[in-house]
């Protein structure tokens, strides 16, 4: 028969128990509570004075008054920003390590490249999306094409000749052309150039004859009168473009391709740190200020929740995955 005073030791064992585990869970609940108690790094997996660095730094400076506590920022690029969104997705999940991604690193390397030293959706937690960059799909002034359907009917006359520039393989710029190779049927011959620069200085001379090329370096032409504007590859005009009209409206139904930028932290992190980052970067996105600074760089501010976010990466993955595999472009 088994006592009360037995079952004494028992009873006590499990309470000890029960006390660690309370004990173990207060540093994390500490954390929630508290967060930011010190300085927070985001990662840029691009070079600075690039369009993800300029983006991070300008949502940087904008958290550190949402927080109270600095950003730094540590660009680490190369291998199409897979060694920086690589090295992010071996931080601890504590909300103190931050990573800005792209179409690249979170929707086109996964189907670009052999081996991904990293798993997007698997590694890392979407906090939100920040901001959308589309393409302008520019000619050079001489050649007879001035709209969308004009270009679909001299590229289906003249198989193969069309020549589109891009700032390499696999980049957004060249999968914006494939996308539109697939969505219209049309037969137009692939130049990579290793970056935007060349690419547009070969397009400026007359070299080749169209580019999908991201809007901040595009627009500057386009106003200079040195590259005739066709369409824009985002679902709406835009702003500062207002006299151009989208791909999708302009006879390629559903057509969309926007460059975009998104924050990150580690797969794990506590729910209320979660929610305090998301919070503070839809704040400061909605602020004119901060609209104006993303403006001012081609982007457009486009703050969601994780979920929202998450949702949109897996359909940004599925689309982009069919344009790479149509396209057969591979990175070893």
């Amino acid at each position: 028969m088994t006592t009360f005073s037995k079952l004494l030791p028992r009873r006590n064992t499990l309470l000890a128990a029960a006390a660690l585990a309370v004990a173990g869970a207060l540093p994390s609940l500490a954390l929630a509570q508290n967060y930011p108690t010190k300085t927070i790094t985001m990662i840029v997996p691009f070079a600075a004075g690039g369009t993800t660095d300029i983006l991070a730094r300008i949502l940087g400076k904008a958290l550190e008054g949402e927080l109270g506590q600095s950003i730094v920022i540590d660009n680490k690029a190369g291998a199409g920003g897979n060694i920086g969104a690589q090295l992010a997705s071996r931080a601890k999940p504590d909300g103190y390590t931050l990573f800005m991604g792209t179409v690249g690193t979170h929707a086109i390397n996964e189907s670009l490249y052999k081996k991904l030293p990293y798993k997007p959706l698997r590694d890392f937690q979407p906090v939100s999306l920040v901001a959308q960059v589309p393409n302008l799909l520019v000619a050079h002034p001489s050649r007879p094409y001035k709209t969308v359907k004009e270009l679909i009917a001299y590229a289906k006359a003249n198989p193969g000749k069309v020549t589109y520039a891009s700032s390499g393989n696999g980049t957004s710029i060249h999968l914006s052309g494939d996308l539109f190779k697939t969505m219209t049927g049309v037969d137009m011959l692939h130049v990579p150039y290793k970056g935007s620069a060349p690419a547009v200085a070969d397009l400026l001379g007359g070299q080749t004859d169209i580019m999908f090329d991201n809007m901040p370096s595009a627009i500057q032409h386009v106003k200079a009168d040195k590259l005739r504007a066709i369409a824009v590859t985002s679902p709406q005009r835009y702003p500062e473009l207002p006299d151009v009209p989208t791909i999708a409206e302009s006879g390629v139904p559903g057509y969309s391709a926007m460059s975009w930028f998104g924050l990150f932290t580690k797969r794990g992190v506590p729910a209320d740190v979660l929610k305090k980052l998301n919070d503070a970067t839809v704040k400061v996105l909605s602020q004119p200020e901060v609209i104006k600074q993303l403006a001012d760089q081609g982007a457009i501010a486009s703050p969601d929740t994780p979920k929202e976010f998450e949702a949109f990466i897996k359909a940004e993955t599925a689309k982009w995955g069919k344009v790479v595999k149509a396209s057969g472009a591979k990175v070893d």
